[in-house]
């Protein structure tokens, strides 16, 4: 009998807990502090604005102490009895984040969700709800309070309770959400629960086509006639206010950049411009876009055939034909007979004056090196270069990457991109995503290789960088499929480049890296040069010479020596922890 008592009552506890789950979420309410304070049971669940707070703790000047510190529980709830706010209470759970849907294209709105703990409930107070932007300062807060006779019991922990909308979200932005229970304990641990999470970007929102950054061509048509390429594309709706595009075609480092002014009047869907100047027989990758800040660039690949040219002989006559050749023969024959007799008459000359042909063909030649290739300067803005680097080889081989990009930077005419020098982005917006970000941005790619591309520090050996570290792996993993990818496309692999330290040896680049161009530096820095700027180290007549980038000039300069010094160092750290493996292992 006392068995189905038992299980009797078990059951409606039960199923109490579960009519609790599935009731309605407790939304704020309005009503006025003193109704909390008297205790009045219309004021079970009340939002507290800043007009409360500050008319509760006496002054005027609330603001500069911002509105997410904890608020002291006795001047809230008043202080006639301290026990309200000596008990401990547990962080909520069950934190989550909802968007509504608002009329505002530009910003997002959330509100966000929680459940109490079993732990303290009977002495729970009320929550507050912070909202931060990652990277920024801008911070949000919402006082949520009970009134001070209530004590919720334990089925009220199945409960779901929400807070007012948190609007003006920026789109495509993260953010971090704190709920906090009180009152705030004396012991500050585990009365708080925070999330993180991204708003919705703006074609989440709005719509692909109703948002300028990320509408982007989706049909386009390439043709060739002749030697002339026609490329057809879409164009944006009309509401986006989009009057302008852009396109850039790759080859062997060099781009070619299409400015693209559509006339609206007599097309309003599409476009056609035409690619000149390109090279026959050749693969082009290319991209177009909306001549907008960070709009989405969309890829395409041309392939320049081989123009097929009239020889014309129908409209020249039979006997023209045959003469014509004859008449160049003749003429070719005339002129090596002559270019012999000047040729001989020439060295009688110097026999005569006993001069030796030797000695002028090396004064010739030695004049021929001598001359300069300068180079261009049409070039509007420099190229833009990521390095990637792995960071197991320890903080001296970073270092030695970190004053490689300094170098390249102030003497190679380059705009360097390294996630040590844009920390604060790279946190806001994960190391993974920024990378991707970088890499389709950028004009080129170098992948510093190491020995830490083959192997994997042990767990204690990480010293807290094991998420770099995995991250690099990753990052490293992810350019090698780009690379197979566009090798199996036909595409052009000169954005892509591998190099390694005088300290490291070529078996270090992976073997997905193998396919694209590798430097050993620093005695490669103007095979370097030449590869980001795209001129030759060498024509007849001619060699490239830069200041500061030769194999003995670089270190004449600060940023050379330091880099030169780093590289040492490097290569000394890692000698040294070499032999300290090998010693360990005897």
């Amino acid at each position: 009998m006392w068995e189905l008592l038992y299980l009797f009552l078990t059951l409606c506890q039960l199923l109490c807990c579960q009519a609790e789950a599935t009731a309605a979420p407790v939304t704020p309410q309005s009503c006025s502090l003193d109704c909390i304070q008297q205790g009045r049971p219309a004021c079970e669940y009340c939002r507290i604005t800043r007009r409360d707070v500050r008319k509760a703790l006496g002054f005027k000047s609330i603001e500069r102490f911002g509105s997410c510190i904890p608020w002291p529980c006795f001047e809230l709830l008043g202080n006639e009895d301290p026990k309200i706010c000596q008990h401990y209470v547990q962080a909520p759970n069950d934190v989550k984040v909802e968007f509504l849907n608002d009329s505002n294209s530009q910003s997002d709105t959330i509100i966000v969700s929680w459940k109490p703990s079993y732990y303290g409930i009977a002495f729970l107070r009320g929550f507050q709800v912070s909202l931060q932007a990652l990277g920024g300062t801008s911070v949000a807060c919402q006082l949520f309070l009970f009134h001070r006779n209530l004590s919720l019991p334990t089925s009220h922990a199945q409960r779901v309770y929400k807070s007012d909308p948190f609007p003006g979200l920026s789109l495509g932005s993260q953010y971090a959400v704190t709920v906090m229970a009180l009152p705030v304990p004396e012991e500050w641990e585990s009365f708080y629960r925070s999330e993180i999470f991204s708003t919705r970007s703006c074609a989440e929102k709005n719509g692909f086509e109703q948002c300028k950054n990320d509408w982007y061509p989706k049909h386009i048509k390439v043709q060739q006639e002749g030697s002339a390429i026609t490329v057809t594309f879409n164009l944006a709706p009309p509401n986006l206010g989009i009057r302008s595009y852009f396109s850039l075609c790759y080859i062997n480092g060099r781009k070619k950049y299409t400015n693209i002014i559509p006339d609206l009047t007599t097309n309003k869907t599409h476009h056609s411009y035409q690619l000149s100047d390109l090279q026959e027989g050749t693969n082009y990758t290319c991209e177009i876009a909306a001549n907008e800040v960070d709009a989405v660039r969309k890829m395409f690949n041309v392939h320049v055939e081989h123009s097929q040219k009239d020889a014309s002989p129908r409209s020249v006559t039979p006997s023209l034909a045959f003469v014509l050749p004859l008449s160049l023969v003749a003429v070719a024959v005339l002129g090596g007979c002559l270019a012999i007799v000047i040729r001989r008459r020439t060295k009688l000359q110097m026999k005569k004056f006993d001069i030796q042909l030797d000695i002028i063909n090396k004064h010739e030649e030695v004049g021929n090196q001598e001359e300069l290739l300068s180079l261009r300067k049409n070039r509007l803005t420099p190229p833009r270069l990521l390095i990637c680097y792995s960071s197991h080889e320890g903080p001296a081989h970073v270092k030695a990457v970190m004053q490689l990009g300094v170098f390249i930077q102030q003497h190679m005419a380059t705009q360097v991109c390294l996630d040590l020098w844009d920390s604060l982005s790279v946190a806001e917006e994960g190391s993974m995503a920024w990378h991707c970000r970088q890499i389709r941005e950028s004009d080129f790619v170098l992948v510093m290789c190491s020995r830490g591309f083959n192997q994997r520090p042990k767990p204690e050996d990480d010293d807290g960088d094991e998420d770099q570290a995995y991250s690099s792996d990753a990052i490293i993993q992810l350019i090698g499929a780009e690379v197979g990818r566009a090798k199996a496309w036909g595409q052009d692999l000169s954005k892509y480049m591998a190099a390694i330290f005088e300290y490291s040896e070529e078996t270090d680049i992976p073997t997905e890296l193998r396919l694209i161009s590798h430097y050993v530096l620093t005695s490669d820095l103007p095979l370097l040069f030449s590869h980001l700027h795209g001129v030759a180290l060498h024509r007849p007549g001619a060699y490239l010479k830069i200041d500061h980038i030769s194999e003995k000039g670089f270190a004449k300069v600060p940023a050379g020596a330091a880099l030169q010094w780093a590289i040492y160092e490097a290569g000394m750290a890692l000698e040294g922890k070499g032999q300290h493996s090998l010693e360990e292992g005897d």
